[in-house]
């Protein structure tokens, strides 16, 4: 979503090619969203997804971390570099660290263009918080040191991508903050991730599910996995205390093993992926966002907040949107707590709507993309990308 934004963004004023993994099968014509703004399309097969034995054989016989050899591909690789001898670009933008070790590529090739590095997450500063929450349990130990391994890389890995680029994109200001701490010689610019106000609105709120918990994802992301198999251990017995007909219903696609089994729980629903999200917010009482090991700003707060539903966070699952507990959200860290604000946004209907109001008006006034996107069309600007259609953007 971030980058059809700010594609959407930059193509107003700028030419825009575009090289990007695809599924299997998949294509984009000129009909597509993607096809309409921009100029080229070149799609590349992912590679498959790297097995635990290839994990661990890098592990002992390379420096890089896990992140920087997910996206490794040949026939990628040889896309850009015929792209970029054939067309000369202002500026090439690298979406996200996985893409990064594509850099050197656009620096040999491409020394006239201002590279940018957009970085979706602050990498370094997930793994460290995974590995603090998988030490406190001894079943989860061997992933604790695997993440403090990759921490350490990942800390060398981002310092470098970082300095190649002209210029680094965060989406948060504790982003910027925890990448500017690794040695960069400027902060990186915040161009907040935003959400449509005009697709997600309150008023498609019909009749919520008395007592129904939402929780939104990618459900093969480490962090999302650990949010629900905490809430569902933790927090949700303590709710049921209290409110007995309590319900979960967990969306997103590629729910993973540990996932799915919490299907089993008559109380709780995984669904997978779904065509469209917003039937889900309007049957729901609370969105929750039990994140541990969270980095980058959730798209999924923002998108409740802008559906009118009052939010339950923890500190760290609502790091980098400018919300105050109490006022657009409950924060709450501990099961304990967790489960408490949530069974007094349950109890108390007035001060869940008051909450769901104030939330939408933030989302109006901050994270709507039209006000996020000239951020975007002025760091072009700053470093020299000229704002004519005969410029060329490759992203």
């Amino acid at each position: 979503m971030r980058n059809l934004q700010l594609i959407r963004a930059a193509a107003a004023s700028h030419q825009i090619d575009l090289i990007s993994f695809a599924r299997e099968g998949e294509t984009m014509d000129a009909a597509t969203p993607l096809g309409e703004l921009c100029g080229q399309i070149r799609l590349v097969d992912a590679p498959p997804p790297r097995n635990a034995k290839a994990r661990l054989r890098d592990l002992a016989t390379s420096r890089e971390p896990d992140l920087a050899l997910r996206l490794r591909s040949r026939t990628f690789e040889s896309t850009l570099r015929f792209v970029l001898s054939v067309w000369r670009y202002d500026a090439v933008q690298i979406e996200g660290l996985e893409m990064a070790s594509y850099l050197p590529i656009v620096r040999l090739l491409a020394p006239s263009a201002s590279a940018i590095f957009d970085a979706h997450n602050c990498e370094y500063l997930i793994q460290a918080r995974a590995a603090a929450v998988d030490a406190r349990h001894p079943t989860k130990w061997l992933r604790a040191a695997y993440s403090l391994i990759q921490w350490q890389r990942l800390k060398e890995h981002e310092a470098s991508v970082c300095r190649q680029a002209k210029l680094v994109l965060a989406v948060s200001k504790p982003d910027s903050d925890s990448l500017y701490n690794l040695g960069l010689p400027g902060h990186p610019l915040v161009i907040p991730n935003g959400v449509d106000c005009s697709y997600y609105r309150p008023d498609l709120v019909l009749h919520p599910e008395h007592d129904s918990l939402l929780f939104t994802g990618t459900m093969d992301y480490r962090p999302n996995v650990d949010a629900v198999q905490w809430l569902v251990a933790k927090v949700l017995p303590l709710v049921a205390e209290q409110r007995p007909g309590i319900r979960l219903r967990i969306v997103g696609r590629s729910p993973s093993p540990e996932v799915m089994a919490l299907d089993d729980d008559p109380r709780i629903d995984v669904t997978g992926a779904v065509k469209d999200i917003r039937p889900y917010f309007t049957r729901s009482s609370l969105f929750v966002v039990p994140m541990r090991m969270a980095g980058g700003a959730r798209l999924k707060i923002l998108e409740a907040l802008a559906m009118g539903l009052p939010v339950v966070s923890t500190t760290m699952g609502a790091e980098g949107i400018d919300l105050t507990d109490g006022k657009e959200a409950l924060l709450a860290d501990s099961a304990a707590q967790f489960a408490e604000a949530i069974v007094r946004l349950l109890e108390n209907p007035g001060l869940a709507g008051k909450m769901a109001s104030a939330g939408r008006r933030l989302v109006d006034e901050q994270y709507d993309w039209p006000r996020v996107a000239p951020l975007l069309l002025h760091a072009y600007a700053s470093i020299g990308a000229r704002g004519r259609r005969d410029a060329g953007i490759a992203l």
